[in-house]
C-alpha cells in the first residue's frame, strides 16, 4: 500500500493527518468510494462499519484490515459530516487531493458504492468487496487474507 499512497497522508475521522506507510503496512485494504448523497452508500455504509468495528475493535489481536475511504462528496464540509455520522474509524484521502481522480481511473470505479480490496501493491484481490460482506460478513475476510498471503508467499 506504500507504493499505492506513497507520498501522500491520509486523514483520520477528525481531520488528523495520518502517515499511510504506518497505518497500511502488512493490511488488508478496503478502498471505499462512497459519498453522503448516495442512497446506496448510505445503505451500506453502516454495514461496512459493523464489519470494520468487529474485525478491527472486537477481535484480539485486532486483524490486519484498514479501510481507505475515497470521497465522491460534493464538498469537504459534507466528507466530514459522513464521516463522522456514519464511518467507522478508518481513514480518508483528503477531500481536495486530487489523486481520488487516478485512483477511480486505476480501479475502474464506474459507480458507487464500490469496496475495492488490495493487497500492498495495490494489486486487486477482489472488486466486489460489497457484494460479499453482504453475502459472507465476517467469514469473506479470510478469503482476503488468504489472497492477500497467497501474493505474499510467491513474493519471498
Amino acid at each position: 500500500m506504500v507504493d499505492v499512497f506513497s507520498g501522500r497522508l491520509l486523514v483520520d475521522r477528525d481531520g488528523r493527518s495520518v502517515d499511510p506507510e504506518e497505518a497500511l503496512q502488512n493490511k488488508v485494504v478496503g478502498l471505499y468510494f462512497s459519498a453522503a448523497w448516495c442512497a446506496p452508500c448510505l445503505d451500506f455504509t453502516p454495514l461496512l462499519c459493523d464489519f470494520y468495528t468487529e474485525l478491527r475493535e472486537e477481535t484480539e489481536p485486532p486483524v490486519p484490515f484498514e479501510v481507505v475511504f475515497i470521497s465522491s462528496d460534493h464538498s469537504a464540509e459534507e466528507m466530514a459530516g459522513y464521516m463522522h455520522a456514519m464511518h467507522g474509524g478508518w481513514l480518508a484521502l483528503p477531500y481536495h487531493d486530487p489523486y481520488k481522480h487516478d485512483l477511480k481511473k486505476k480501479y475502474n470505479i464506474t459507480a458507487i458504492p464500490k469496496l475495492v480490496i488490495v493487497k500492498q501493491t495495490g494489486e486487486v484481490i477482489t472488486d466486489k468487496g460489497r457484494k460479499q460482506i453482504r453475502d459472507k460478513g465476517l467469514s469473506c475476510f479470510r478469503d482476503w487474507l488468504e489472497g492477500a498471503d497467497i501474493f505474499q508467499n510467491f513474493s519471498s
